[in-house]
């Protein structure tokens, strides 16, 4: 049965990404995808895509606002671009989106499906129950706004979605996979991104299932008979109840009880129990702190990138242009292709590949970035023509970083690692939404 992943807290973020950070978050984002895809399979797009924490590095690796709810809408929107004219080729295809995009998603699907040869009909009825349980039998506060549907040739799919809370200026994010999908009303989710709120009705629970039935068996009856069976109810509560008293729990009669029961435990207090190792708050403050990264694994990454003998990684090295500080952005880029669950509890590191658009922790470095981009390209290509050699220079990259974490524990200096950033950023073409660097 399907497990959530965890859960994180997303401040609701306003604005717009530019067109010099959309296009290379297109870029880069299909890249990393594709590689994906060459190493592990399509399938494992879907996982990826699937584990809330992986989703929210990725967005910060791509240069977004590190811990904002823009994520999704940004990330999905660039994927889309860059993964649908690639359909065909690379067996995946992004359907929906945010408001009127999300409201296109049967029609996308069935598209596709007709071309893929896969039961489109089938494919609408599960968009539309993923919608309908977060919406409606998983009320939590949080009107849904957004909603992608990731399908691959063969039929398996994800779904990440969104709904906010304007009142408190939050966003949860639900996210879906077929892979272990038994039931789409109990248990369904992998993974559940939001700020806790207190109870909800969350209709999905295995506790709810004697409520499910209940809903089921009353909506058959005669209503004159459910009618008067309520009024029974309420007469029985209401003379049970000490007048300008509260009620406590245990004293509700067990009829009234029974009628009371669909409000159960929400996501936040079963996430705590099952998932807490998976589990992350994301704060509202705009700036990385040192207390937002482990230390220790950035420090690993600089080590790799800054320390290691040319020689380790020759064929990435003799590529003109390429210095230290790309191999910094491509050894947490080869950590999103390469890196196991655990390693994406820190969403803010990922930003010390290209930084941010609103210039948190230091602005995104244009030149350093467009290396990235043309150095992973290289390297697939590579791949796809049987020259090993470059192509495995990223996954060694990853390795060292491990071997460095693992054997000298580095530990990064936040603070001089931000100042040297920022001051190198006009050299290395740093831009936020405000201008350059």
């Amino acid at each position: 049965m399907i497990r959530r992943t965890g859960h994180a807290d997303l401040p609701l973020h306003s604005g717009t990404v530019p067109r010099w950070l959309a296009d290379r978050m297109m870029a880069l984002g299909t890249l990393i995808v594709e590689s994906i895809v060459c190493n592990f399979g399509r399938q494992e797009v879907l996982v990826r895509l699937s584990d809330p924490l992986w989703f929210q590095s990725l967005g910060a690796v791509m240069g977004m606002d590190w811990h904002s709810s823009g994520i999704t809408t940004s990330v999905m929107y660039a994927l889309k671009r860059g993964l649908n004219p690639r359909a065909k080729e690379l067996g995946i295809c992004i359907c929906g989106g945010r408001g009127t995009y999300s409201r296109r998603t049967p029609g996308e699907l069935a598209a596709f499906s007709e071309k893929a040869g896969l039961d489109g009909a089938a494919l609408v009825r599960a968009s539309r129950l993923c919608a309908k349980v977060d919406n409606t039998a998983v009320q939590d506060g949080f009107q849904l706004y957004q909603h992608n549907f990731i399908l691959t040739s063969d039929g398996s799919w994800a779904v990440v979605q969104q709904g906010m809370n304007p009142s408190a200026r939050t966003a949860r994010r639900y996210h879906w996979c077929s892979a272990s999908l038994r039931s789409f009303v109990e248990e369904p989710h992998t993974g559940v991104v939001g700020e806790g709120g207190g109870a909800i009705l969350n209709l999905t629970a295995s506790d709810a299932a004697r409520t499910r039935s209940s809903i089921v068996e009353i909506s058959g009856r005669n209503p004159e008979r459910v009618l008067k069976e309520l009024r029974e109810c309420g007469a029985e509560f209401s003379s049970a109840r000490p007048a300008g008293a509260n009620l406590p729990s245990e004293s509700v009669p067990k009829k009234a009880a029974d009628a009371l029961q669909p409000v159960l435990p929400g996501f936040e207090e079963e996430c705590a129990v099952q998932d807490a190792g998976r589990s992350i708050t994301l704060p509202r403050h705009h700036d990385v702190r040192a207390e937002d990264v482990d230390a220790r694994r950035l420090g690993a990454v600089l080590a790799a990138a800054y320390e290691s003998q040319p020689q380790d990684f020759e064929s990435l090295l003799l590529t003109p242009g390429l210095g230290p500080r790309t191999l910094q952005s491509l050894a947490l880029v080869s950590e999103m292709i390469y890196g196991t669950p655990t390693r994406f509890r820190d969403p803010a590191r990922f930003s010390f590949a290209h930084g941010g658009k609103d210039g948190h922790p230091f602005p995104v470095p244009l030149k350093i970035y467009d290396e990235s981009i043309r150095v992973l390209r290289d390297s697939i290509h590579a791949s796809r023509l049987g020259v090993q050699d470059k192509s495995e220079c990223l996954r060694r990259l990853h390795t060292a970083a491990l071997q460095l974490e693992e054997r000298c524990r580095p530990e990064a200096d936040f603070d001089a690692l931000v100042r040297r950033e920022r001051g190198q950023s006009h050299a290395w073409g740093g831009r936020t939404v405000f201008g350059d660097a």
